[in-house]
C-alpha cells in the first residue's frame, strides 16, 4: 500500500504544471524555428504541377485518359514552396493542342517557358518529365451495316430462315473518334432477344452499342425494324426400291437386297410434293469407289427442300463374276 502511495506522489500538482510549461516551451521553440525557416530562400523541391489540355471538342476526343499533372523542380521561398506541395492556389497549365490527333506526345521542353510564366512565384529548374504522352482521335460520322446476331441456337430445332431477313433501316450512322468507330469493322450487331424461334419473328429492336463504346460514339437511330419468316423441317422416313445403273453384267452388290431406308427432313410446305418425286435410292456404278470396290446410296432428286438425307444401308460391297 505504501508503495502505490509513492508512485502516486510523483503526479503532485507541482510537477505536472511544470511540465506544461516545458512543453508549452518546445511547441513555441519549434514553431518560430519553423516559421524562421520558411521565410528563407533558395529552397529547391519537386512537386507536382496539374496541367488541363485543351483542344477542339467538336473536333476530337480523348479516347484515353490524359495526363493531369507533371512533376516539375522548382526553387524560392520555403512558404512559396509548402503552398505548391499542399496544392494550395495551384492553377492548372493550360497546354493547348491545335490538331492532337496527329500529334500523340508533347516534348516538355516546349512548354518551359509557359511553365516558368506560369510558376511566377517560385523558380522554374526543370520539368522532370520529358514527355507528356496522350491519344485523341478525330471526330468523324460513317454509315455502317446493322447486323442481326444470329447464333446457332436463334431457331428452334428443324426450323429455318423461309425469307431472306428484313432490317429497316439497313444502315445507321455513327459519329465519334476514329479509331473506336473502326472497332466495329463496319457492322453493328443487333441481339435478336430470343432463342429457339419457331413461327415468324418481327420486332423493333433498340441500336445499342457495347459498354466499352457508349461513352464514344452516339448513334443517329435509336431503333431498328427485324423481321423474318420461319419455316418448320419436318422428319420423315421412307423405304425404297434399289435401281442400278450402268452395272456391267457381271458385277452386282453383295446381298440380295432390293431396299434400302430413308431418312431425311422436308420443308413443311413442301410435304405434299413427295409423291410426284417418285423418290428412288440409285447405285450409280460409274461412282463407285474403285479402292475398295463399293458403292454409295444417292438419291434420284436433288432438291432445296430436302435436307439431312441418310441411308441405311448406306452402301454395298460390289461383287466380280
Amino acid at each position: 500500500m505504501s508503495t502505490l502511495s509513492n508512485y502516486f506522489r510523483k503526479f503532485r500538482p507541482d510537477k505536472t504544471s511544470n511540465l506544461k510549461v516545458v512543453v508549452l516551451c518546445v511547441v513555441t521553440a519549434t514553431t518560430f524555428w519553423l516559421l524562421n525557416a520558411l521565410n528563407k530562400d533558395n529552397y529547391t523541391t519537386v512537386v507536382d504541377q496539374p496541367i488541363l489540355i485543351q483542344f477542339d471538342e467538336e473536333e476530337y476526343m480523348a479516347v484515353k485518359g490524359l495526363p493531369n499533372e507533371v512533376k516539375i523542380e522548382i526553387n524560392g521561398n520555403g512558404w512559396d514552396l509548402l503552398k505548391k506541395h499542399l496544392g494550395v492556389s495551384q492553377d492548372p497549365l493550360e497546354i493547348t493542342l491545335e490538331d492532337p490527333s496527329h500529334q500523340p506526345y508533347l516534348v516538355t521542353e516546349e512548354i518551359t517557358q509557359q511553365m516558368s510564366e506560369h510558376i511566377s512565384t517560385t523558380n522554374l529548374v526543370s520539368i522532370v518529365q520529358d514527355t507528356l504522352f496522350f491519344s485523341i482521335d478525330k471526330i468523324v460520322s460513317k454509315k455502317i451495316q446493322i447486323v442481326p446476331d444470329t447464333l446457332p441456337n436463334t431457331l428452334a430445332e428443324n426450323h429455318d430462315f423461309a425469307s431472306p431477313i428484313s432490317i429497316d433501316p439497313e444502315y445507321v450512322t455513327v459519329r465519334g473518334p476514329i479509331s473506336i468507330i473502326e472497332q466495329l469493322d463496319g457492322k453493328l450487331l443487333v441481339q435478336l432477344g430470343e432463342n429457339n424461334i419457331k413461327n415468324h419473328y418481327s420486332k423493333l429492336l433498340p441500336l445499342e452499342l457495347d459498354k466499352t463504346k457508349k461513352d464514344f460514339l452516339t448513334l443517329e437511330e435509336e431503333t431498328v425494324q427485324i423481321s423474318f419468316q420461319v419455316v418448320a423441317f419436318i422428319e420423315k422416313t421412307l423405304k425404297l426400291d434399289v435401281k442400278k445403273l450402268y452395272f456391267p453384267a457381271n458385277v452386282d452388290i453383295e446381298g440380295d437386297v432390293q431396299s434400302v431406308t430413308l431418312q431425311f427432313l422436308v420443308d413443311e410446305r413442301k410435304q405434299n410434293d413427295l409423291e410426284s418425286l417418285n423418290l428412288s435410292a440409285i447405285l450409280n456404278y460409274n461412282n463407285r469407289n474403285r479402292e475398295d470396290s463399293s458403292i454409295a446410296v444417292s438419291l434420284n432428286v436433288n432438291r432445296s427442300f430436302l435436307r439431312d438425307i441418310t441411308f441405311s444401308p448406306d452402301s454395298f460391297d460390289l461383287i466380280y463374276e
